[in-house]
């Protein structure tokens, strides 16, 4: 029966939060955790609560529970790895990009995530092999394009520039005519 009651109170807290009722979110979480200490989704979503209210140290610490309770799970890196960026942390943000890709190196969004941090560190090369990276695995992935373009363009590479622009704008026009 807890099990059953930490489950709904997960529910509840995720609906919470899509809503943007963090506090009530966050109590939610604490309390299902409370119940159920070794979920690692519990932890997970408590995390990135944290993380979408502008909590980024108690976000850190929740998804680092969650990281050492899942035994590997890639998802939980990659929000790591952006709350570690967000914090200032960079080498931690890499350590996490990098221990994610090797759990799953099919994960567009780690190669993304570790393209930015090559880039916002000056390494074109790397980060665009990154983005390359993130592009291949997802050809419609628009965050990943857009900044393929741009470290194309600190690298003085006009035609590859100009294939994501031209890519962007068909992913553009696409989303135009689902809407």
């Amino acid at each position: 029966m807890t099990s059953e009651n930490a489950d709904l109170l997960n529910e509840q807290a995720i609906g919470l939060a899509s809503n943007g009722n963090f506090p009530e979110a966050i109590a939610c979480f604490r309390r299902a955790i409370s119940m159920e200490r070794s979920n690692y989704l519990f932890w997970y979503n408590l995390g990135v609560t944290y993380r979408d209210s502008g909590c980024l140290t108690e976000a850190k610490s929740a998804l680092e529970c969650a990281d050492m309770l899942s035994e590997g799970d890639d998802e939980v890196l990659e929000s790591l790895s952006l709350v570690c960026y967000a914090l200032g942390e960079t080498e931690k943000a890499f350590e996490y990009c990098q221990s994610g890709l090797d759990l799953n190196e099919d994960n567009e969004r780690l190669w993304n995530n570790l393209g930015v941090l090559f880039f916002v560190g000056g390494e074109y090369e790397d980060a665009c092999e990154a983005f390359e990276a993130a592009v291949t695995l997802d050809p419609c992935y628009g965050d990943a394009l857009f900044n393929l373009r741009d470290a194309y363009s600190e690298l003085g590479n006009k035609s590859g520039e100009t294939e994501c622009a031209r890519r962007l704008s068909e992913l553009e026009a696409r989303g135009a005519q689902l809407a």
